[in-house]
């Protein structure tokens, strides 16, 4: 089911890996930005975490595509990824700093 494939995803980007229905999010600069999708019975699911910080891999979003307009992401769940991108690179930015205090201590 979903919630498994999703979950196996995320634990193989865990170990540096990639889940064959995990691809780059385009418009999100290279293959940083991952979106795995899958399909249940007549509804789709789309999990989009990134994997270029240091600490963790943050998941960005999780959710069910309503939009009847193609395959695209709409537009209102890009804005949101791109708001959680930022807000991960600054926590991982914020980790960084704050490992590097501890280990000058």
């Amino acid at each position: 089911d979903v919630q498994d494939e999703m979950g196996y995803g995320l634990f193989l980007a865990q170990l540096g890996e990639k889940h064959h229905r995990a691809k780059p999010l385009r418009g999100f600069g290279g293959a940083g930005t991952l979106e795995m999708i899958s399909d249940y019975r007549s509804d789709t699911y789309r999990a989009v975490y990134t994997v270029i910080l240091t600490h963790a891999v943050y998941v960005l979003h999780a959710f069910q595509k309503k939009s009847k307009r193609g395959v695209s992401t709409p537009r209102a769940e890009l804005n949101l990824i791109r708001q959680r991108l930022r807000d991960a690179e600054a926590a991982d930015a914020a980790l960084n700093q704050e490992k590097s205090y501890e280990s000058k201590s």
